[in-house]
């Protein structure tokens, strides 16, 4: 379970802190969501600080969001890629979303499955990069706070009355997020 694999890095990293956030970073790039919920649980548990969780998730997001960017950049070198788009569609691609990026990249990050194809359209079709990181910051702070938050006050409802079974209800929150954000999606294609 992705839950115990997290628990395991952090405790692994016993009190050192920069082991805990090494080891949360690491859980943002399997399951961003997943990790937010779990180091939160383990904050609430008293195995680390709440600031070197959430900074840990902060980095780890962020990075992983530039990661995206990079791979569309990437892909935009190679010539298959370009032939197959065309340079029309990449030059309006890129006038469209030059004078949006901020507001797209922001957006996206509230949507579910729109943050893959929309990051790294964004590197594809160069997108002002100062533009994207910015919004990749922002929409962060924002979503992975409240989520952190209310993970923070599941957990603690999850350690006083669940004792050891609180895994079991994190595991479940997890779970539910992933479901929300998948019905989410279907109502969003059958609105389209």
């Amino acid at each position: 379970m992705f839950g115990a694999y997290v628990t395991g890095l952090i405790e692994a990293a016993g009190h050192s802190w920069l082991l805990q956030g090494l080891a949360v970073i690491l859980g943002t790039f399997v399951l961003e969501d997943a990790a937010t919920v779990f180091s939160a649980l383990r904050v609430q548990e008293g195995g680390m600080p709440w600031y070197v969780a959430l900074i840990s998730l902060y980095i780890g997001i962020v990075t992983g969001d530039l990661g995206l960017y990079g791979l569309g950049f990437l892909a935009e070198l190679v010539p298959f890629f370009r032939r197959v788009v065309g340079e029309e569609r990449l030059a309006r691609g890129h006038a469209w979303l030059s004078d949006r990026v901020f507001m797209v990249v922001f957006i996206s990050r509230f949507l579910p499955g729109m943050r893959l194809p929309t990051y790294t359209a964004c590197g594809f079709l160069r997108a002002s990069f100062v533009h994207f990181f910015l919004a990749a910051i922002m929409a962060t702070l924002v979503w992975t706070s409240l989520l952190f938050l209310i993970s923070l006050r599941v957990g603690k409802f999850l350690v006083e009355h669940l004792g050891a079974w609180r895994w079991v209800g994190a595991a479940g929150l997890v779970i539910t997020l992933m479901l929300a954000g998948r019905v989410a999606a279907q109502l969003q294609k059958t609105k389209s």
